[in-house]
């Protein structure tokens, strides 16, 4: 009797389903009510709702940002108005190293259970054909790019004053490009992988295995002349390295005051930059450039992976 009666439901299905003569099936001229553009503005209206009516993330992110930039500020204080031996480049080398690294590296962590949080909402949200999956990962871009503007411009300002960074515009502006650039793509980073882990806890992990990597290898600890060749490669795929290389170039590869070398012969700042540290102020134009190289890979994968992948628990 229940064969019999599936046998006949599924008859029926099919007759239903076949439009009768003189109509066509139900069908829409495009799969979303509203244009990418469109999309794109409502999600990102509901993502900045979303991150001004979180302060546990983004004051506190503000927060430390001040906090960061007043002890660097005060450890290195005024160390770029003198440079006269080789230590005084290396402290300003490991200044370098300080301000890019551990305020990204914590925005890299942070950014990850919000990202986590976003992605379950955005998973109901897809399943009523709300929004694309490009449009809520460009909108959510935009907004912590946003955030992160403003947090480099805070941070810029109190360093570089406090620092003692030469006051020219050019040198300025390249400074707040590459602290701002390097915000990004720590965030994109760790949006990233939360995209490709099921939990930001995973993703968690993954980070506690690259930022010391990228740590080893940004160019401090070892300088890329005295890295391995066969681990050469790592530095130049390494964005902090590209991140140091570009504020140094800038600020002090066109630098020609003397400098007193221990145990060598003295020279000049931008000839021991070149010949020591393998830095070159004319490369400054590739370092923009693999900036926008990192910055674009990160969101493409982000964006990439919010669409083809799905970690909901059914």
């Amino acid at each position: 009797m229940l064969i019999l009666n599936f046998i006949e439901n599924q008859q029926l299905i099919k007759e239903l389903s076949v439009p009768p003569p003189g109509y066509e099936d139900l069908s829409f001229p495009t799969k979303y009510s509203q244009n990418f553009y469109n999309q794109c503005i409502a999600n990102f209206w509901k993502q900045y709702k979303s991150y001004w009516k979180n302060p546990p993330h983004n004051a506190m992110r503000f927060l430390m940002t001040m906090i960061n930039g007043l002890v660097f500020g005060t450890v290195f204080w005024q160390k770029g108005t003198k440079i006269g031996s080789q230590q005084d480049l290396f402290n300003l080398l490991g200044a370098t190293y300080a301000a890019v690294f551990f305020l990204g590296a914590a925005n890299c962590i942070t950014v990850q259970p919000v990202v986590s949080i976003e992605r379950t909402v955005f998973y109901r949200e897809k399943a009523a054909g709300m929004y694309s999956p490009l449009s809520y990962a460009f909108a959510q871009t935009c907004v912590e790019v946003m955030y992160n503007i403003v947090q480099g411009i805070e941070y810029t300002a109190i360093i570089y004053a406090m620092i003692g960074y030469e006051w020219k515009a050019a040198k300025f502006f390249y400074f707040l490009f590459f602290i701002v650039s390097s915000f990004n793509y720590f965030t994109l980073f760790g949006m990233m992988l939360v995209s490709l882990t099921p939990s930001s806890m995973l993703a968690n992990i993954l980070i506690s295995f690259v930022l010391p990597l990228w740590n080893l290898f940004a160019g401090f600890l070892v300088v890329r002349p005295l890295i391995p060749i066969w681990w050469r490669w790592y530095y130049w795929a390494n964005p902090v390295s590209w991140t140091i290389y570009g504020v140094v170039a800038s600020q002090f590869g066109d630098n020609k005051s003397p400098l007193k070398v221990p145990g060598g012969s003295d020279t000049f700042v931008k000839q021991f930059l070149e010949d020591n540290l393998g830095i070159k102020h004319d490369f400054l134009g590739y370092v923009v450039l693999a900036h926008f190289a990192f910055i674009i890979a990160f969101f493409f994968v982000f964006g990439y992976s919010i669409k083809v992948l799905n970690f909901q628990k059914r």
